[in-house]
C-alpha cells in the first residue's frame, strides 16, 4: 500500500523520486497546488476505504431472488447484500410455497418481496398464518388476497393484536350494516397503510368522532366511510378545515347533501374550486347561483372542467335552455353530452313537435330517467313511432339489442 502511495504522490509531482512515503521531500509549490495534492491524496484513501467496506454479495440468495422470485437484478443486490449471512433458503421457500398456497400467484409474491423483502424471512406459522387467516375470515381470499398483500405487503409485518384487529373492529363497528364485508374490504383496501399504525397515532379515531359531532352518524357515516375513505386519514386540522369551509358555502350540517359536499370538496383543490367558479362566471352565474348549484349537486364539481364547459355550450348556447333551469337542476351538466343530452335531446324533439308529449314532463326530466325507464316511456311506448324514435335515441349504434327492444 505504501508503495502504491507513493506512485500515487508521484503522479501529482513528478520531481518526487520513488521513495517511501515518509521520506518524500517537502515540495515548494504554491499553497493552491498543495491543497490540490492533499485532496487528490484524501479521495484516494478514500477510494481504498470504501472498496475495503463494499460488502460481498450473497450469491446463493442473490440467484434465488433472480431465478426463482423473478426480482430484478438491481433490486436483487441491493436486497442480498443487506443479507450477506443468509445460508440456508429454507425460510424463504418456506415463505413462497406457504404463499402458493393461499391463492399468491407468483407475479404477486414478486411484488410483495420486491416493496417488503423481510418477509420472506418471516415465520410461516407464528407471523404469516395467523395474518393471512385473518384476512380470510374477512373475505379476502385467492387472487383478491394475493393482490391486496401484493400491493401493501407491510401488513404481514404489522402487529395483529396490537394495529390490525384494532383498526378493522372500529371500521367493523361503523359497517355494521355490512352484512358480507364488501364495503369492509372496500375501506380496508383503500386505507391498508393505515392499518399497520397506532389507531391513536394514525388520527382515525379522532377523525371519526369529529364527523359525528358534526352530525355524520349511522348511513351518513358508513356511506361517507366507503365514498371517501381517505378523509378519515386526514390530519384532523385539514378535516375541520373542509367542514368549515362547506359551512361557509352555505351547506347544512342536518342535510343529506353535506356528505355528499364533503365528499366533492376533499377531492378538489382550492384552486381547482375557483378556476371551475370562474367557468361559470364567464357564462354568466353570479357566486351566489354558483353556490346554489353546489349545494343542489355536490358531485357537479367532480366532473371535469372540459365535460362542465361542453355542457354549459350545449345547453346555454345550442339549446338556448334557461339559466335559471340550470340552477334549479344542475345535474343536467354532470351528464354525457354526446352518450346521454344529445340523444334524448333528439327524442324530445320529436315527440313535442308532433304534440306526443303529456303535460308536465320537461327535458330535464328526460335527462333524469334511467335508461329503462326511458325507453318504456318515450321511445316503446309510442307503437307505431317507436322505431323511428328508437332510431333517433340510438342512431348508429342500434344494432341486434335495438332490434330487440322493438319486439
Amino acid at each position: 500500500m505504501e508503495i502504491l502511495i507513493s506512485l500515487f504522490v508521484c503522479t501529482l509531482n513528478p520531481k518526487t523520486s520513488l521513495t517511501p512515503l515518509k521520506t518524500i521531500p517537502k515540495c515548494r509549490e504554491s499553497n493552491s497546488f498543495r491543497n490540490s495534492q492533499n485532496y487528490a491524496i484524501k479521495s484516494f484513501f478514500s477510494f481504498f476505504s470504501s472498496v475495503s467496506k463494499t460488502p460481498k454479495t450473497n450469491s446463493i440468495f442473490l440467484n434465488y431472488l433472480i431465478e426463482t422470485v423473478n426480482i430484478p437484478k438491481s433490486r436483487a443486490l441491493v436486497i442480498s447484500n443487506k443479507c450477506p449471512r443468509i445460508k440456508s433458503l429454507q425460510n424463504p421457500q418456506n415463505v413462497r410455497q406457504f404463499l402458493q398456497s393461499v391463492g399468491f400467484s407468483d407475479t404477486h409474491i414478486q411484488l410483495a418481496v420486491y416493496t417488503k423483502p423481510t418477509i420472506l424471512f418471516a415465520d410461516v406459522n407464528k407471523t404469516l398464518k395467523p395474518k393471512i387467516g385473518y384476512f380470510q375470515q374477512l373475505g379476502l381470499v385467492g387472487s383478491d388476497l394475493g393482490k391486496f398483500i401484493s400491493n401493501y405487503p407491510t401488513v404481514l409485518t404489522a402487529s395483529l393484536e396490537r394495529k390490525l384487529i384494532p383498526c378493522v373492529e372500529i371500521l367493523k363497528k361503523i359497517l355494521a350494516e355490512d352484512s358480507n364485508n364488501e364495503d369492509l374490504i372496500r375501506v380496508i383496501r383503500r386505507m391498508s397503510w393505515n392499518l399497520v399504525m397506532d389507531t391513536e397515532k394514525s388520527g382515525l379515531l379522532r377523525n371519526i368522532e369529529y364527523v359525528k359531532s358534526c352530525g355524520i352518524v349511522g348511513s351518513q357515516l358508513s356511506r361517507l366511510l366507503v365514498r371517501q375513505t381517505r378523509l378519515f386519514c386526514f390530519k384532523e386540522p385539514k378535516l375541520r378545515h373542509l367542514v368549515s369551509r362547506l359551512l361557509e358555502m352555505g351547506f347544512s350540517t342536518n342535510s343529506r347533501m353535506f356528505v355528499y359536499g364533503l365528499h366533492a370538496l376533499s377531492c378538489l383543490s382550492e384552486e381547482t374550486f375557483d378556476r371551475k367558479l370562474e367557468l361559470f362566471r364567464s357564462y354568466g352565474f353570479s357566486k351566489e347561483e354558483f353556490m346554489e348549484m353546489f349545494r343542489r349537486a355536490p358531485g357537479l364539481l367532480k366532473s371535469s372542467e372540459e365535460r362542465l364547459k361542453s355542457g354549459l355550450e350545449f345547453f346555454l348556447k345550442e339549446i338556448e335552455f334557461e339559466k335559471a333551469m340550470l340552477v334549479h337542476i344542475p345535474v343536467c351538466l354532470t351528464l354525457s353530452i354526446e352518450n346521454r343530452v344529445i340523444p334524448r335531446y333528439r327524442v324530445f324533439q320529436i315527440v313535442t313537435s308532433r304534440g306526443m308529449l303529456k303535460k308536465g314532463w320537461s327535458f330535464p326530466s328526460f335527462l333524469i330517467l334511467s335508461e329503462e325507464n326511458f325507453l318504456k316511456k318515450f321511445v316503446l311506448s309510442f307503437g307505431d313511432d317507436a322505431e323511428e324514435l328508437l332510431r333517433a335515441y340510438k342512431g348508429h349504434k342500434l344494432g341486434s339489442s335495438g332490434e330487440q327492444l322493438l319486439h
